[in-house]
């Protein structure tokens, strides 16, 4: 049977940065991997900046967005069912940040998958400094997405101190107590590393972690509670979309925005990826000049006074 994994993380926790280099140990130790980018968003930037991992051991697939969310799982489903006719070892689903862990394990039990797969670990990856002042929607996909973890990893530990990191594990633990759920995330079940320092030990850890049986209590809160806006060749460079990004992001009138990401052409591809706390950019061999905003009651026409 083929190993399969999630890797779940709310927006800009830094899930695709983790995948890339728990992908790149895989590869290394000789497996053949598949990565599933599980996006509902009309334009997959995590794919693309996974472009690199491609080769003779490792391919990229994507389940496209734009569609209701039956469509959706059965798209995924489909896309499940033809890579496991491809001879991975390995493979490794990247959902959107706003997604229902449910839909992993439902989908997983359908025959003929539950023959073909088997699961390996679920990884929720948390930003060590979260953001402190989320809706009851947010806290409410954070807490689902932590409650089967095996391990929950606090990403970004070189950009937080000791008080940021026990205040995201209490916040963590405060989100899942919310929804009834009774487990109390410590010790062993939380690594506070950044994605470059990993060792192999690290990633053998996480090869065998597993995930856990959790019940809570349902909510109806989706990708519907949430919005992301496309901005397509704004034809700006990497300087002027951060200053954009850093304005729309202090902006209360903008809406609640979590995460700006997307590409600038300026002398090749750069990606820029930013948060009210951080603003990363970094050069990509391939992108699209396109801008996308992530977040809840998002303003349209204020964020394009930024932008256009």
């Amino acid at each position: 049977m083929v190993k399969i994994d999630l890797i779940t993380g709310f927006l800009g926790s830094g899930k695709t940065t983790f995948i890339k280099k728990y992908a790149e140990y895989l590869i290394g130790q000789g497996m053949n991997i598949g990565i599933l980018e599980n996006d509902y968003g009309a334009v997959n930037v995590d794919m693309m900046l996974l472009q690199d991992l491609m080769g003779e051991k490792c391919e990229l697939e994507m389940v496209s967005g734009g569609c209701d969310k039956e469509t959706h799982r059965r798209r995924f489903r489909t896309k499940l069912i033809s890579m496991g006719m491809c001879g991975y070892d390995r493979v490794i689903v990247e959902p959107s940040g706003i997604y229902d862990v449910d839909e992993f394990f439902d989908v997983l039990r359908d025959d003929p998958l539950d023959r073909w797969y088997e699961i390996g670990s679920v990884i929720a990856v948390a930003d060590a400094a979260l953001e402190e002042h989320l809706s009851a929607e947010a806290d409410y996909l954070l807490a689902s997405e932590v409650s089967n973890a095996g391990c929950v990893i606090l990403s970004k530990t070189d950009l937080a101190n000791e008080e940021d990191k026990r205040n995201t594990i209490a916040h963590l633990n405060h989100a899942l107590a919310g929804i009834g759920c009774k487990r109390v995330l410590e010790g062993d079940e939380i690594l506070e590393k950044t994605a470059d320092s990993m060792t192999d030990t690290d990633f053998e850890r996480i090869m065998a972690v597993g995930y856990k049986q959790a019940s809570y209590r349902k909510m109806d809160a989706t990708e519907e509670d949430f919005t992301s806006l496309y901005f397509l060749e704004l034809h700006k460079n990497v300087q002027e979309l951060g200053e954009a990004a850093r304005q729309i992001l202090a902006d209360p009138a903008c809406g609640h925005v979590f995460r700006i990401k997307g590409f600038a052409k300026e002398d090749g591809w750069k990606q820029i990826n930013a948060t009210r706390d951080h603003m990363l950019t970094a050069d990509v061999a391939e992108g699209q000049e396109v801008l996308i905003v992530i977040g809840e009651n998002l303003q349209k026409e204020k964020i394009e006074t930024y932008l256009l």
